[in-house]
């Protein structure tokens, strides 16, 4: 890769949807989303121009809140950033993946207890057909799905690795990072590289991946931005 020649991993989610996810993606113009009940990720081009804002508040509708992740420009006028979180994107370096006896494949039967996992722990959005975006591994305890990770955004040769949590009540046991490998080992089985992503501030999260063989690669930034009441006249 020659210099300043952008990597998939810069835009990761445009890289996704034009990708390996290309099946989920819903399209208006250059901009390109999950359906809403898959992942709120949305795709803007590298350089939005006008008629691309244009198009994601036509595709998004008036009043309504979408994610920016990654985007490092400026919203139009009449656009108001409503949240904003520094963030990190980190990349294999030498992981020691292994299986797990233990863990078990999550599907759509689980997703009840999924959401309830995530409503607890908090660790991002996971939505009723997240399950859709990849392999989903737990870890039950005397039934109870007790922790949980798996695969979401899918650039080109790479996975990221989401929706890493655990209960309350079973932390400290190493069960995430048990996941984490397990989820890494299938990964890389297939020939990929996985990556991740956290908030600048989670230090704790950041120390332990490091010391699996996870590196820094980029900071990022988590935003989100709500569109206009007054939608901007078409784009022909």
């Amino acid at each position: 890769m020659t210099a300043g020649t952008p990597h998939v991993l810069d835009n990761p989610a445009l890289a996704s949807l034009t990708g390996p996810h290309a099946h989920f993606a819903e399209k208006r113009g250059r901009v390109l989303r999950y359906p809403v009940d898959v992942s709120p990720w949305l795709a803007l081009p590298d350089e939005p121009d006008a008629g691309d804002w244009a198009d994601l508040a036509a595709l998004a509708g008036p009043g309504t809140e979408v994610p920016l992740t990654a985007y490092a420009g400026q919203v139009p006028e009449g656009w108001e950033i409503t949240f904003h979180v520094e963030g990190v994107q980190l990349v294999d370096d030498g992981l020691t993946t292994a299986p797990d006896p233990e863990v078990v494949r999550l599907g759509p039967a689980d997703v009840p207890e999924i959401l309830d996992l995530i409503a607890r722990t908090r660790p991002g959005p996971f939505l009723p057909r997240t399950i859709e975006m990849g392999t989903y591994l737990g870890i039950r305890r005397e039934g109870a799905l007790v922790a949980m990770a798996g695969e979401r955004l899918h650039p080109p040769g790479w996975t990221e690795i989401s929706a890493v949590c655990t209960d309350a009540a079973v932390r400290g046991q190493g069960l995430a990072t048990r996941l984490i490998l397990a989820v890494a080992h299938g990964i890389r089985e297939r020939g990929e590289t996985l990556f991740l992503h956290t908030g600048a501030k989670n230090t704790g999260a950041i120390r332990l991946y490091e010391s699996l063989g996870f590196r820094l690669r980029r900071t990022t930034a988590f935003l989100a931005a709500r569109v206009p009441e007054r939608l901007p006249e078409a784009v022909s």
